[in-house]
């Protein structure tokens, strides 16, 4: 794919997490730009991992003002294998698996799919809670989100 010069190129980690599965979750963003970072972060009082590691990554894209060149780094493969591998399958079959059963989050795909046809995504996938700094970050972000959602809540 061709990359127009004028594009802002924006680095994205995102991460998931949740107490119980189901039960109380968060998602976490570092979005990196110029030498700056900007911080999301969100909370859900009954939701499951895997929604909220597809919530950081929508809420990224969506973040972003314009459209960009953007490498987004995630340490879930459901979210770099659903969007990179199985969504065209997925589309074809009308929501369904390969086991003809519905797609588990198809709500969240198709906002994933459009959030990411803004821009120019290549997705990464890094070891979670090995140590690298900014998959460790956004993994903080989604924790605090949930410890300040209870602390509301409780």
């Amino acid at each position: 794919m061709q990359v127009s010069r004028d594009f802002e190129t924006v680095e994205i980690f995102t991460d998931g997490a949740c107490r119980g599965n189901p039960g109380p979750g968060g998602w976490g963003v570092l979005l990196l730009y110029r030498g700056h970072n900007r911080t999301l972060k969100g909370a859900m009082s009954d939701t499951t991992n895997n929604r909220m590691e597809l919530t950081a990554a929508v809420e990224a894209l969506s973040a972003l003002k314009k459209r960009s060149r953007v490498h987004l780094y995630t340490d879930s493969q459901y979210v770099k294998n659903g969007i990179t591998i199985w969504l065209p399958a997925w589309k074809l079959r009308n929501w369904r698996t390969a086991s003809k059963k519905p797609v588990k989050n198809a709500d969240l795909w198709r906002q994933l799919e459009e959030a990411a046809s803004a821009h120019e995504v290549q997705w990464s996938w890094v070891r979670g809670h090995s140590g690298h700094p900014e998959n460790e970050a956004a993994d903080r972000l989604a924790n605090e989100a949930i410890d300040e959602m209870i602390g509301r809540d409780g």
